[in-house]
């Protein structure tokens, strides 16, 4: 049986490099891979946080513009609102009448949100039963993920087999977990050496470009010892941006040079000018893309209207398979 890839993505701003090269990347790759892609943009799921209208709808936009622009074929992937496929709101309430609260106060992420200060909200805690609504209505068998999401998808596998087990019938396929490749699991670092995180404020936006990128790129954070002393450039999380980008010839030449130190040798500011020029070649096709994108709206809100229709059939037998078992039907 062909493999059905699925993935989501919260409109939460605008998208970064560690957005890219953590998920974007491996999504738009798996396109490549025989079966069927589903990729939704969780408005449902972002409204937990979220409060302002203007700014939701805006950035679901910029999540679809951003895939589109990077690659996304809308002939072979579905991508579409999580809002438009309102199924899944109904098969997360079937869910979640077999689902024990045990299994939601273990979840790693309602604890970390809500250690950071986050109020507490009757979504937040139920967030992984709607996350699991999202996989199992198109029957997905493989989904990627990073290692810290790993639970919630092994939280669907039990609700999965708990409704199964309950109506005594195979409703729901248990689906896998794809790990990304282990270059894409490192961690991008933000502009302060952290992970790269909005959370952090330490973001390059990837369609940065021109004046703008040059000032981002200066705000990464060095020391103060001058280009010629010699430096272990293990120790510099430049090098870690670098590699996002050149080849690993090219970073290692870097590298020894920073090492010998001496006349010549880069100082910090050489560096950050060869990651800013990098990363403008590395995506220019893309903003390209972009500004055609965003000069033609009714293109986007096209894709999106096409995509929706092709998950909520999807999603509808899905649901009426869960219906007949319960009695619904």
């Amino acid at each position: 049986m062909a493999e059905t890839y699925l993935s989501g993505i919260q409109p939460s701003g605008l998208l970064h490099l560690g957005n890219y090269f953590g998920a974007i990347r491996q999504h738009i790759a798996l396109q490549d891979q025989p079966g069927e892609h589903f990729y939704f943009i969780a408005d449902f799921h972002a409204l937990t946080s979220l409060r302002d209208p203007e700014r939701l709808r805006e950035y679901v936009r910029e999540v679809a513009v951003t895939y589109l622009a990077l690659g996304l074929d809308p002939e072979r992937s579905v991508l579409w609102r999580q809002s438009e496929v309102p199924e899944v709101l109904e098969l997360a309430w079937l869910l979640g009448t077999v689902t024990g609260m045990g299994l939601l106060e273990r979840a790693h992420s309602y604890k970390d949100k809500i250690a950071k200060g986050l109020k507490p909200n009757v979504g937040l805690f139920t967030y992984p039963v709607l996350m699991a609504a999202d996989i199992l209505a198109f029957d997905s068998t493989r989904v990627p993920v990073g290692k810290d999401q790993v639970q919630h998808l092994e939280m669907t596998q039990d609700m999965a087999t708990s409704f199964n087990h309950a109506y005594g019938q195979e409703v729901f396929r248990r689906p896998e977990p794809l790990l990304a490749e282990a270059e894409a699991m490192q961690k991008v670092p933000g502009l302060d050496g952290q992970k790269m995180s909005k959370s952090y404020g330490n973001t390059i936006w990837i369609f940065e470009e021109g004046g703008k990128l040059k000032k981002t790129i200066n705000r990464i954070v060095t020391d103060s010892r001058p280009p010629e002393e010699p430096k272990d450039p293990d120790g510099l999380f430049l090098f870690d941006l670098m590699a996002l980008f050149l080849p690993e010839a090219e970073v290692a030449e870097w590298k020894e040079r920073v090492r010998r130190g001496g006349e010549g040798a880069p100082g910090y500011g050489r560096l950050k000018g060869v990651i800013r020029e990098a990363m403008e070649a590395y995506f220019a096709p893309a903003r390209e893309r972009r500004r055609q994108l965003l000069a033609d709206p009714a293109e986007v809100d096209r894709v999106l209207a096409a995509g929706a229709e092709r998950a909520r059939e999807r999603a509808l037998r899905t649901l009426e398979r869960a219906r007949r078992a319960c009695g619904l039907r």
